[in-house]
């Protein structure tokens, strides 16, 4: 291993991944619907927090709209 390493050297590449960073939010959700996503995490190995975030993604994703009817 070298002493010292010449910065200006190395092939600095910009990490792909700076766009699609995350960001940590608080949010109050019905404890059925967290132990609905427990459920599938159980089942699907994935985090529950990790299947949220996906659904999340995928509704704004494909631009889904809330259908509700009051009564």
């Amino acid at each position: 291993m070298k002493e010292e390493y010449d910065i200006a050297k190395l092939n600095p590449r910009r990490n792909p991944y700076t766009g699609k960073l995350k960001r940590q939010v608080t949010i109050n959700i019905n404890e059925e619907a967290i132990e609905y996503f427990k459920h599938l995490s159980d089942q699907s190995g994935l985090p529950y927090q990790t299947l949220i975030n996906l659904y999340l993604m995928d509704c704004a994703n494909n631009k889904r709209q809330l259908q509700m009817t009051w009564t």
